[in-house]
């Protein structure tokens, strides 16, 4: 396959989302994004673990107030005179009940090519809004405005469901592409661009396509100094229950080469243990010493390309 430019606008995506209502899978979503690039194949690869954030805000008898309680509690408590007394007070008397987003992000892949960073990752979050709580516990009001909107002690109720679920565009990433602006950004090699390219010419790279087990996800955090960094990171998505491989005591040779050809196998494809060694904890890193002994005393069991990744590790060793 040669690499072929994504052609996908975000507001595609963006209406695509707003015409389906979610169901019990993510089939219908799926099949219409592929409508949208018939010359692609596109693939859900990972449902994160669920999320929630501060939602609205309702009466008691379910009818809407806000979409958003952070910005009706700034601007009501403008509106009371910046007292906030006058805030609680009122939200008490109209008993308003505060909700959240509960969710979970779903990571499309769509592979452009060949090597290992030839992909495109789509990010969609599939949401639903419940109840959450009182506006105010009035046995522990608020004292200020920021406990008023996120308090550390609500009083919480019963959760029920406002409308459907819906399914949110949140961004496409083209992976090789924003490599490239991490690599400038990075004063070394960044150790997931390396474990792209010892993928890129390992077994594994020959064999298997990395988007079908691991993906890379952009991320930010803010700086000790309050700055905003963005980083990438790499994100297992195999679904098989692997054997951990901590334990290589006495283990050389044909013993050892079995171990790691069976885990292989189980993973779907060559030189598996290596990169699992090198993200994550599935395999200890003792397996790399253990066979970089035998391959040091004429033990030739790996192919030479699985060799050299594997030399130039023990002299430069990196996690990803």
């Amino acid at each position: 396959m040669t690499e072929s430019r994504l052609m996908l606008a975000g507001q595609d995506i963006t209406d695509c989302c707003k015409k389906i209502i979610p169901g019990q899978n993510e089939d219908l979503l799926l099949s219409q994004l592929q409508s949208l690039i018939p010359d692609h194949t596109i693939k859900l690869a990972l449902t994160g673990d669920e999320w929630y954030r501060l939602g609205g805000v309702v009466d008691m008898n379910n009818n809407r107030i806000a979409n958003d309680l952070i910005e009706w509690a700034e601007r009501t408590y403008l509106e009371c005179g910046q007292n906030l007394q006058t805030l609680i007070d009122y939200s008490i008397e109209q008993q308003l009940i505060a909700t959240k987003q509960t969710g979970k992000t779903l990571y499309f892949v769509v592979q452009t090519g060949d090597l290992a960073e030839e992909f495109s990752l789509i990010e969609i979050d599939k949401t639903h809004e419940v109840s959450d709580r009182m506006l105010v516990n009035q046995l522990i009001p608020p004292e200020d405005l920021e406990e008023f909107i996120d308090p550390l002690q609500p009083f919480c109720i019963e959760s029920f469901c406002f409308g459907h679920s819906r399914y949110t565009y949140r961004r496409k990433t083209d992976v090789k592409m924003f490599m490239e602006v991490i690599n400038e950004r990075s004063p070394g090699e960044h150790p997931v661009q390396r474990f792209m390219d010892d993928w890129n010419r390992s077994s594994a790279g020959q064999k298997h396509c990395m988007s079908d087990d691991w993906i890379i996800r952009p991320f930010q955090n803010t700086g000790r100094f309050g700055e905003t960094n963005i980083n990438v990171e790499i994100i297992n998505t195999q679904k098989t229950n692997l054997p951990q491989l901590e334990d290589f005591t006495g283990k050389k040779g044909s013993a050892l080469s079995n171990v790691l050809n069976r885990f292989d196998r189980q993973a779907g494809y060559p030189f598996a243990w290596f990169f699992y060694m090198i993200k994550g904890r599935q395999v200890s890193t003792y397996s790399a010493e253990a066979v970089y002994r035998d391959i040091s005393n004429d033990f030739a069991y790996l192919p030479k390309r699985d060799e050299a990744v594997l030399r130039d590790w023990i002299a430069s060793p990196y996690n990803a």
